[in-house]
């Protein structure tokens, strides 16, 4: 993914509520189904629980995401300015005079 495209909001996009499930899954790398699953379970069982518990994680990700919200963005530069490397055996591709 391009770091200069323009992305909507967490809590913009149609499939969420606020985002949080969607957030941690971008931060830690797993899908957020596998939170979206027991949260849907928790309110079930206790909702007002749940729904207080969703709101909390809703702020620690706001914060996190207010006090470092160019740290994605600096690992994909990062990797963009690390030269690729070739196997020995291949030959780079010239460029054909006409």
């Amino acid at each position: 993914m391009n770091a200069q495209e323009n992305q909507v909001a967490l809590p913009m996009r149609s499939h969420t509520i606020l985002g949080v499930c969607e957030a941690i899954g971008e931060d830690f790398g797993f899908s957020p189904t596998l939170l979206r699953v027991p949260f849907a379970a928790t309110v079930l069982w206790s909702p007002m629980w749940s729904i207080v518990a969703y709101f909390a994680l809703g702020v620690v990700v706001l914060a996190s995401r207010l006090l470092a919200p160019k740290a994605k963005a600096a690992k994909v530069e990062a990797k963009a300015e690390q030269p690729a490397l070739q196997p020995a055996y291949e030959q780079p591709e010239l460029a054909k005079a006409a």
